[in-house]
């Protein structure tokens, strides 16, 4: 026995298919500005920088953005969250990708881009993450990002742009 699984045995996600989120629900906005401080939080330690903006946003300030957002509940509560604009050129530009720290490594971050891909299709996407985020940058390439640039963000602080290109439906 090899340990592996195959498909047809292999246990469902433990957690819910991502759906859209209201913002103007408070019942929605606590729990994803919650998960936005904690998963931040994580990312700021990686890249030794706690400048981040969505990290020091307020409630209101992440309900007036003007980004859709997707989310994947499981049993205790909002795990993971993705959030998008479309740019004037027509490329989608992922403007935060957050997991709750004890979700991490449950494929969370895959099912939202996944129905992200499938909701909003795009020949270009685009998104950046701080350069020393190490499983950001590995999950984007794994799903076929490029890096395209640095953007210096403070000193001894960057972020890496990556860009996706797809053929056109």
């Amino acid at each position: 026995m090899t340990g592996r699984r195959n498909a047809a045995t292999a246990s469902p996600r433990p957690f819910a298919e991502p759906v859209r989120l209201d913002l103007s629900d408070p019942g929605t906005l606590r729990p994803l500005w919650d998960l936005q401080r904690a998963s931040y939080a994580v990312e700021a330690r990686l890249i030794g920088f706690d400048g981040i903006p969505p990290l020091h946003e307020t409630p209101e300030q992440l309900r007036a953005s003007d980004e859709s957002f997707l989310g994947v509940r499981d049993a205790s509560g909002l795990v993971g969250a993705v959030a998008w604009t479309r740019l004037p050129n027509g490329a989608l530009d992922i403007c935060r990708l957050v997991v709750h720290p004890a979700a991490h490594r449950r494929g969370v971050a895959t099912a939202l881009l996944d129905a992200l891909d499938s909701i909003e299709p795009a020949e270009l996407t685009v998104v950046s993450t701080g350069t020393a985020n190490l499983p950001a940058i590995a999950l984007y390439r794994r799903r076929g990002f490029t890096p395209v640039g640095r953007r210096r963000i403070a000193p001894d602080v960057t972020v890496t742009l990556l860009e996706r290109r797809t053929e056109p439906a």
